[in-house]
């Protein structure tokens, strides 16, 4: 499994939904697939599964509202 698809799982786990897997560039917060909760869900599953430490404060709506956007910032991250 490549780094990509790591990370969807994770999201795809977080949400609940496999949707995220193939709908790449939704908006998974106006979707109602993550709230705050699943965020800080998310960020804790991203460390623990990948390793890769979002500090909350870091963490922007905004920028990483899609499963791509997400994807990107991880790859900075790694």
């Amino acid at each position: 499994m490549d780094f990509k698809e790591k990370v969807l799982q994770v999201i795809a786990e977080v949400c609940q939904d496999d949707v995220v897997k193939e709908e790449l560039d939704l908006d998974l917060f106006d979707s109602g697939l993550i709230d705050s909760f699943g965020t800080v869900e998310l960020l804790f599953q991203f460390d623990d599964q990948l390793n890769i430490t979002v500090p909350i404060t870091e963490f922007d709506r905004d920028t990483w509202n899609t499963p791509n956007a997400i994807v990107d910032r991880l790859n900075e991250l790694k």
